[in-house]
């Protein structure tokens, strides 16, 4: 089961409009239905998902609804959704059935499906022993899926969107990011590379865009749905296989293809359905590609905090964890290699309490301020004091929250001055001119220095923001 979750900032009512649910599902049923009061789910920020139960005849029914945040004017969005996987299921896709779609339930967009029982969590799946026999198989029924997905006719969905692929990431960073040399670079490898992607090769295909570990409910018998559709578009049908190898999908797993898996097995079980295999080069044309964007992603979700969008704590540390994604684009890239260190707050955190107040001050100080609140939140000694509803796992957020502003405090003058001389050896100020220098051909993107000097300053922004992060196994 998904895990419950808080009502996400930015909407004007949370989910319990039972009477107008109630109402339509009595309209599509042709008899009165009752609905108990949903229960909001985990999701993403720009879709609102609930569970519920409807009764009718003497029958209940588990179902899910899916609205869009944005309101009417994500009703284009959500009827591609409820259409896409209408088309999914007809293909042979593992997915629930969509009981009804519209352009307003509760003032926005909906798609009203049944409820799959399963496990959804990662981390679960890659570690509880109920899916110790089925981790193995995973990756070849990830393939296998994604050839039916691939199969659906797209002239079908042609309303869906389509646009040529780095275009798509320089349309990503424009919106939602400064220049920023680890993307420069990645940029210029795949504009380098682009006759590995096979796009000529290759007719377009109805791509899912989000296929991976967390968007699959999971029994321990295999795959016995896929999730989130909101991302489905037109595209190369690689892009799918290359998103599933992306290592933040690994969570901490050698093995690339989320965490339970080999590439070889993802290739074996798509070429079983589809009929082609796609080669080596390809599939890791499109896993540097599907890193890069995720990169993107990171940050753009951090923009719709810092404007006010989502103003939620996770939103929030997702902007410190584009330096994660940046780590993971060197790796796939080969210009950095994992290096495990100690987390420079190991020693702090095990000194006596010593501190004394300095003026204007008085102790404890800022630094053991948060270090006490961390500790608190950590183990969990705060939590009779969250709001109603609020999981577990947000006081682990609030305590890395803090640890990272630790962190920040103990050495970000000296990581700063680094990043200076840095910049300043190869005749730059900012990080900014840099990128720019390496987007306009100034300067080229695999010179050594270029490439050390970025690589270091990725290494000294995880050191602060996850230092765990730059010892995870990469394949």
């Amino acid at each position: 089961m998904r895990s419950g979750w808080p009502a996400r900032s930015g909407w004007p009512t949370p989910v319990t409009d039972r009477e107008e649910i109630a109402a339509r599902l009595s309209h599509l049923w042709g008899s009165p239905v009752t609905v108990t009061e949903p229960t909001p789910l985990a999701g993403g920020a720009s879709r609102q998902t609930s569970r519920f139960t409807a009764g009718a005849g003497g029958q209940t029914r588990e179902l899910v609804l899916r609205r869009d945040s944005s309101g009417r004017a994500g009703a284009a969005a959500m009827h591609n959704e409820g259409r896409v996987m209408r088309a999914a299921a007809a293909a042979g896709v593992p997915v629930p059935e969509v009981v009804d779609s519209g352009p307003s339930l509760g003032g926005a967009p909906y798609v009203l499906m049944s409820h799959v029982a399963g496990e959804t969590i990662p981390r679960k799946l890659l570690r509880d022993e109920a899916y110790a026999a089925v981790r193995p198989a995973l990756a070849a029924q990830f393939g296998a899926i994604a050839a039916r997905i691939h199969s659906i006719p797209a002239g079908e969905l042609a309303t869906l969107p389509c646009q040529e692929p780095i275009e798509a990431l320089r349309a990503r960073s424009r919106a939602y990011d400064v220049p920023r040399p680890s993307v420069e670079i990645g940029i210029a490898w795949l504009l380098r590379t682009i006759a590995a992607a096979g796009d000529a090769d290759v007719p377009r295909a109805v791509v899912h865009g989000d296929l991976r570990n967390g968007n699959a409910i999971v029994g321990p018998e295999g795959i016995r749905a896929v999730l989130d559709w909101e991302l489905a578009h037109r595209g190369n049908p690689v892009e799918d296989l290359g998103w599933l190898c992306v290592k933040a999908w690994r969570f901490g797993s050698r093995l690339p293809v989320g965490g339970f898996g080999t590439r070889a097995q993802l290739l074996d079980g798509y070429q079983q359905a589809a009929g082609w295999r796609p080669a080596d080069g390809q599939l890791h044309w499109w896993e540097v590609y599907g890193t890069l964007r995720w990169v993107l992603l990171c940050r753009q979700q951090a923009v719709v905090h810092l404007t006010g969008g989502n103003d939620s704590l996770e939103h929030a540390v997702i902007g410190r964890r584009v330096c994660e994604a940046e780590f993971d684009l060197l790796l796939a890239l080969g210009l950095t290699r994992p290096h495990p260190v100690q987390d420079p707050l190991a020693g702090v955190d095990d000194a006596p309490a010593q501190a004394t107040g300095r003026a204007p001050h008085d102790a404890p100080d800022a630094d053991r301020l948060l270090a006490v609140v961390s500790r608190s939140l950590a183990a969990g000694e705060l939590g009779g004091s969250l709001p109603a509803g609020t999981p577990r796992f947000l006081a682990r957020v609030a305590a890395n929250a803090i640890r990272i502003a630790r962190r920040e405090i103990l050495l970000g003058r000296e990581l700063d001055e680094r990043r200076q001389r840095r910049l300043s050896d190869l005749g730059f100020a900012s990080d900014e001119e840099l990128a720019l220098a390496i987007r306009a051909g100034a300067i080229e993107p695999d010179a050594p220095a270029v490439v050390r000097a970025v690589a270091d300053t990725v290494h000294d922004k995880l050191l602060v923001a996850n230092p765990r992060y730059l010892g995870q196994p990469a394949e």
